[in-house]
């Protein structure tokens, strides 16, 4: 049995990879503003298409220069018109008359790592504005060419942790997600899945979706499932039936210290889905809108700042998850290499 302390700050990893936006989000000469890890950041597209983000801030009177726009490839701000480039470097400061001293060039808003890969952009975060790029684009088992089928993202009222923490809770679905095409309360039964580390995280490895998961069954052939996590909040399941495939991606992005979007991705090449996906999006609405409902009721209880209990085995990936995050924490601090603290299990619980 465990136990974690809801009064301990909530920790923001570093240099690491986010899920910012999806591509389709991010529009030519338009501007977009995020707040990630409590900074906030403006996003955009340079003339030749690849997407840049700056820290949303011009630093010259601190307006927010998602609020100016994108004029001959750079961001104007919308207070005196300053230009900064995609790289951040400013380019123009209007009111110069040459007399000043001043040169643009030497001015610089912060820039923020960006990938784009498969219709998803991921922004890095490291500990500081100098720092390299250490770790790599998170991996999903996709082709080149793969891009959304559907998305649903919700912000849930909550810090990661218990945003993570939720979804990958294996004993909540019968009652947090009741619905007969789903779970219920009365299909509960004992389950035995093997795990083993996997970068930055853990995998449940490849096996038979629960006999008690409907939509699973939908898919036909011989239905295989593999679920893994990894740091920051990613979550990937990858089900396959026959030449059949669905990836789910879910990504946790905390916003502030008390709120994170959690956005659900869903690929798939089964054509016969694409007709019914106004009701794969309703039921992806419902499924996440319950987690959020879930989490928003937790926070009452949280109030009273209440020591929380993890128990074996059902929350042993929960455990392994602060265990992750402390080591990584630990890692970045001193400058040592990160070492995996998950072995390769198996755990029992009844869901």
């Amino acid at each position: 049995m465990s136990q974690t302390d809801a009064k301990s700050p909530e920790l923001f990893l570093r240099n690491l990879w986010y899920f910012a936006l999806h591509s389709q989000a991010l529009k030519q000469d338009r501007l977009v503003h995020k707040t990630i890890l409590g900074e906030p950041i403006v996003f955009g597209r340079a003339p030749d298409g690849e997407a840049f983000a700056l820290r949303d801030l011009c630093p010259h009177r601190g307006v927010p220069l998602s609020k100016g726009q994108m004029i001959d490839g750079t961001v104007e701000c919308p207070y005196h018109g300053w230009r900064f480039k995609p790289s951040g470097q400013c380019a123009m400061i209007p009111s110069l008359v040459g007399e000043e001293g001043v040169e643009p060039s030497k001015i610089h808003v912060r820039k923020y790592p960006l990938a784009e890969k498969n219709g998803l952009i991921w922004v890095y975060m490291p500990e500081d504005a100098t720092a390299a790029v250490q770790e790599p684009v998170p991996a999903l088992p996709l082709t080149a060419s793969a891009r959304p089928t559907l998305i649903e993202a919700q912000k849930f009222p909550c810090a990661i942790d218990h945003a993570v923490v939720g979804l990958m809770d294996p004993a909540h679905g019968p009652f947090v997600h009741k619905a007969w095409w789903w779970r219920s309360a009365k299909s509960i039964h004992a389950k035995a899945k093997k795990y083993a580390p996997s970068h930055l995280g853990f995998t449940m490895v490849t096996h038979k979706p629960s006999s008690n998961s409907t939509l699973y069954k939908l898919l036909g052939g011989d239905r295989t499932t593999e679920i893994s996590f990894q740091l920051p909040g990613i979550r990937v399941e990858h089900i396959k039936a026959g030449r059949n495939e669905v990836v789910g991606l879910t990504t946790c992005t905390p916003l502030t210290a008390d709120e994170t979007e959690v956005t659900q991705t869903f690929f798939w090449n089964i054509p016969w889905i694409t007709p019914f996906k106004p009701i794969a999006q309703h039921v992806a609405r419902v499924f996440l809108g319950q987690d959020r409902n879930m989490v928003t009721l937790q926070q009452e209880g949280l109030k009273f700042n209440p020591r929380l209990m993890l128990i074996q085995d059902a929350d042993v990936p929960a455990m392994w998850y602060h265990r992750l995050k402390k080591e990584w924490a630990e890692a970045t601090a001193t400058k040592r290499p990160f070492v995996n603290p998950v072995t390769e299990t198996t755990l029992r619980w009844r869901s």
